[in-house]
């Protein structure tokens, strides 16, 4: 689903594959958090609602609709729930952090421009206490200075950076890996 306005474009996808869609099982009138719940909060930052047509020589031909099938396939495998975002703006993403803090067991995050300039998504981000994946499509280690450095890198679990857009499917499997461990 596309929403948003001629300036900016925000992708919005929640898949679920649960019969438990929320995560939280109904007792004796009383709600209950499920001991499965694996929600996991898959956030894209500025300018990749233009993937596959901006830079294809770097980014690829696929597009943010093809990652998100291709998420929500890996997703069902790991018996993950995933809720796909992406935002040309900085709060939207803060905010979705924010939500991913109450009801999440894991961010993946691809954020972009702001990976370099973000203090405001560290500090989101610092607020949570579940394991994140950074990803990034191409190897910014080959490309230009200024992207060596991660704000996001100082407090992700772990950083993927390379394999297309395969990486997100990358990401998710090793999240799916780090929630288990976290459960054990």
């Amino acid at each position: 689903m596309i929403l948003g306005g001629s300036k900016q474009q925000r992708f919005d996808l929640i898949v679920s594959f649960s019969d438990d869609p929320i995560g939280r099982l109904q007792t004796d009138g009383q709600q209950k958090e499920s001991p499965m719940s694996r929600i996991a909060y898959i956030l894209n930052g500025p300018n990749l609602n233009l993937l596959g047509k901006r830079q294809p020589a770097i980014y690829g031909h696929e597009t943010l609709a093809d990652v998100e099938a291709d998420c929500g396939r890996v997703a069902q495998e790991l018996s993950l729930e995933i809720k796909f975002h992406q935002s040309n703006a900085e709060y939207q993403i803060i905010d979705w952090i924010h939500e991913a803090r109450e009801h999440a067991s894991g961010i993946v995050i691809n954020p972009a421009a702001f990976t370099h300039t973000s203090v405001a998504i560290l500090d989101a981000l610092n607020t949570c206490e579940f394991p994140i994946i950074e990803v990034h499509i191409s190897n910014v280690h080959k490309r230009e200075a200024f992207r060596h450095h991660s704000y996001v890198s100082l407090v992700a679990s772990g950083i993927i950076a390379g394999f297309g857009t395969q990486g997100y499917q990358l990401a998710l499997h090793r999240l799916a890996r780090l929630i288990d461990d976290a459960k054990k």
